[in-house]
């Protein structure tokens, strides 16, 4: 308290004389000096205090002194929130679309040296799950809880109105990025998010479920399910911005590197006593399958003797490195994908270099890994950071179906690819050209030992991935560092667990309330317990499992599946979810799910399908579904665009994405544009949709109106004017009518100039579904690859584009 002594003297030297204006100016004085200790109490507890189970940290009371003065007053500035002593950085890196059977870590064919001296430093664990598709495994690693339970039981572009499908994350279940950030860490993500509804993601946001509202402070790379890597749609923080000009070998997985690097860098430089979580989450594997022809050579004839021979030696090599028991059985093909034997030479070969360029893109991919562990060596931190690499969000995708596919669009859009138009794409696979994927038996064979693939929720070629997780060497007296450097961990465990394992290392304890929201509770187990002890049993009791309708159940080493009639490149469920066969498994003795017990324990079985209806219950899986292609649609989700049927642009806007764009697809409508012609031959893009594999643009060529469509890269459509523009104002208009009838049918275009027709065509077949994962809507320019190669992007249009209207009919 201030010295009254003091007051008085300040008093005196002040010549108060009036002894009742005296004492008003001390009962004041007291008053504001009791006023700043109230709201000092109110201020957050310092670092060094208790934490508390409420985010953000309250910062800390004022510890100081008031007195009249500063003279007479010590001051307590307040001290930045910091980690917990010792905190590790931590690494957290996720690729996609990897099957357990294809890193050479685990016994795979394809070489990734970095993930396998990753893996000598650390931990490989063998029984690690995934939820069978991108989105939702993102959801659950980043959460802590389960898919359903955070409301994304389906990947964003196929939510619906069901509480465990609006793929919308809930307040309620604060990211991992979240709560470290504040208790001190730096955080930043690189690559691909996919945790943002689509018509969320434009220039409009809103941005609170973009990475940076979820807890990192620094975001670069994309924000949908796939993205092309030659030209990707590219975000930094809450920006759309275009790949870098002046790269002309650009790659995605490089880019990100680089800016992961730089990122850890700076920030080591800048604040080397705070730690870091850095998401580093590639968009490779996932098709479409881009890499640099030097890597897709190097596997060049290794996939000659087809994908039985190699689902063979994979098995062979798993069981040599010990990441399989011994007594493993190795389960047959299924009957719906063809022997290698039974294909053509021509088909093999096509098949053979698909296998090629997908080992190409893992390994380049690799290779960018290995470079930011590297930088973190470089630094010294290496040591001082827990890293975590899944080894995919799912098992290797089948979605490229019985052919393969040079445009992965046309799956989503339902429309088969010939063996014809895949070979004539031969030598463009894996390059700028091609939207690829390969042929659903490679994504069997790599996902040996188990049964089926991606989307297969039901059985362990859907939900089973490599991780490992290395921290330190054992030296420095770090808590919990992992001492059994190469040892193997068969623990059953799940994505959700990653979320508390990094909490115990940190050493906090799960928040209550985040941002005043009361928190759900943590769903997972830490994995921290079998670090040290490779034979301490599982934590993990219970786990259910289900996507689009394929379901299963793991109780205390027994499994229950059951897979639903529709296969990962079939466009509808031939089969109802009363028709389902449920297999039994005892995985403490059958590790591959190769001996169904289920006619030999009905009573077992019974009681695991009892469990997995109370799990459903539990966690919001209910109602089952199983539609795929209606769920594209875009005008079933709550948008930017719910009951518009006319929009209007007056400047150049880029990156809207699909859900938030004026949807033309399986209706007519016309677009108006505008302009003002300085001179002769302007041109450039009016507005656009889309790109190379699927998409419409309208635009000037020397001066000259057109419209284009490019159906799904099979078949393109340009409507031209003769004529051109002429200099000054005009107004140009094309008109589209639809012939109506089932999604995708085709319709008649016009274009006029000044209410004056200048030309028409016929459009046979449009899109029924959609036009891309990542490529977008834009006026003036054309941001991502071009509709058609008669143009090269951007293509910004020279005159002066006064407005554009697009009307829905």
């Amino acid at each position: 308290m201030t010295d009254p002594h003091k007051r008085d003297s300040l008093y005196a030297s002040l010549k108060l004389t009036s002894g009742a204006f005296a004492q008003r100016l001390r009962r004041r004085i007291a008053f504001l000096t009791a006023l700043t200790l109230i709201f000092s109490s109110l201020l957050p507890l310092p670092a060094w205090a208790d934490y508390g189970d409420k985010l953000p940290l309250p910062q800390p009371s004022f510890k100081g002194k008031i007195g009249i003065t500063y003279k007479e007053s010590e001051p307590d500035f307040p001290k930045p929130i910091k980690a917990p002593e010792n905190a590790p950085n931590v690494l957290l890196v996720l690729l996609d679309d990897v099957g357990f059977g294809q890193t050479s870590t685990f016994g795979g064919a394809i070489d990734t040296p970095n993930l396998d001296r990753l893996a000598e430093r650390g931990l490989r664990y063998n029984q690690f799950h995934t939820t069978a598709l991108c989105s939702p495994t993102r959801a659950a690693l980043l959460t802590g809880r389960n898919h359903h339970s955070v409301n994304t039981g389906v990947v964003e572009e196929l939510a619906t109105g069901y509480p465990g499908y609006t793929a919308i994350l809930p307040r309620s279940a604060a990211t991992i990025a979240e709560v470290l950030r504040d208790y001190g860490y730096n955080t930043a993500a690189f690559g691909k998010w996919h945790n943002t509804p689509d018509y969320e993601t434009s220039a409009a946001g809103p941005f609170d479920r973009w990475p940076t509202g979820l807890g990192f402070e620094y975001f670069y790379g994309f924000l949908g399910g796939d993205t092309n890597q030659w030209s990707p749609a590219l975000v930094e923080n809450t920006q759309h911005i275009q790949k870098p000009s002046d790269r002309p070998d650009y790659h995605l997985t490089p880019d990100l590197a680089d800016h992961a690097i730089k990122w850890i860098r700076t920030q080591q430089a800048i604040a080397p006593d705070k730690p870091f979580f850095t998401y580093f989450a590639t968009g490779a594997t996932h098709a479409p399958h881009h890499a640099p022809k030097e890597w897709i050579d190097k596997y060049k004839g290794k996939f000659d003797r087809g994908w039985d021979k190699l689902r063979e030696d994979i098995f062979a090599r798993q069981l040599a490195l010990g990441v399989i028991p011994t007594d493993t059985k190795l389960t047959p093909r299924p009957a719906e994908l063809p022997a290698w034997d039974s294909l053509t030479p021509t088909e093999q070969k096509v098949y053979a270099r698909q296998a090629e360029v997908f080992a190409g893109f893992l390994s380049h991919t690799d290779a960018q890994i290995g470079r930011v562990i590297d930088a973190i060596d470089q630094l010294g931190e290496l040591d001082n950071t827990l890293v975590f690499f899944i080894a995919g969000d799912n098992g290797a995708s089948a979605e490229g179906g019985l052919t393969g596919s040079v445009n992965e669009l046309k799956v989503f859009n339902g429309v088969a690819e010939s063996p014809q138009e895949v070979l004539a794409a031969f030598d463009d696979l894996g390059g700028p050209k091609t939207f690829n994927h390969f042929h659903a038996a490679w994504a069997w064979a790599v996902d040996s030992p188990f049964q089926w693939t991606k989307q297969i929720a039901s059985h362990f070629g859907g939900t089973r991935n490599g991780l490992v997780v290395a921290w330190g060497d054992a030296s420095g007296g770090l808590r919990q560092r992992i001492k059994d450097r190469g040892g193997l961990r068969s623990q059953f465990h799940h994505v959700i667990d990653i979320y508390p394992t990094i909490l115990e290392a940190v050493g906090i304890e799960e928040p209550e309330v985040v941002n005043g929201v009361k928190q759900q509770p943590i769903e997972g187990t830490s994995l921290v317990y079998s670090f040290d002890d490779p034979d301490v049993p599982s934590h993990h009791k219970t786990q259910y499992f289900e996507m689009l309708g394929n379901r299963g159940i793991y109780d205390r080493g027994w499994v229950a599946a059951a897979r639903h009639g529709r296969l990962p490149w079939e466009r509808v469920s031939k089969t109802s979810f009363d028709e389902d066969n449920w297999e039994l498994y005892d995985i403490t003795k059958d590790f591959s799910e190769a001996n169904d017990l289920a006619k030999q324990n009905p009573d077992k079985l019974a009681q695991l399908q009892d469990l997995f209806l109370k799990e459903a219950e539990k966690y919001k899986v209910l109602p089952l579904d199983d539609r795929l292609l209606q769920r594209f649609d875009v005008k079933i989700r709550s948008n930017l665009i719910t009951g518009r049927n006319s929009f209007t642009y007056y400047t150049s806007v880029a990156g809207i994405p699909e859900g938030s764009a004026p949807n033309i697809k399986n209706r007519s409508f016309s677009i108006t544009a505008d302009v003002d012609a300085a001179k002769d031959g302007t041109e450039g893009v009016l507005v656009t949709q889309g790109g190379r594999f699927a998409g419409w643009s309208f635009f000037l060529q020397e001066g000259k109106p057109t419209f284009a469509y490019n159906l799904l890269n099979s078949d393109r459509t340009i409507i031209q004017s003769s004529q051109p523009i002429a200099i000054g104002k005009s107004q140009i208009k094309f008109d589209f009518a639809y012939d109506g009838g089932a999604p995708g049918a085709g319709g008649t275009g016009k274009l006029s100039i000044n209410d004056q027709q200048v030309a028409e065509g016929r459009i046979d077949k449009t899109v029924g579904y959609r036009f891309g994962l990542d490529e977008t809507f834009d006026v003036g320019q054309d941001t991502g690859t071009p509709a058609v190669d008669t143009y090269q992007t951007p293509f910004a249009f020279t005159g002066n584009l006064q407005q554009v209207t697009l009307e829905l009919k």
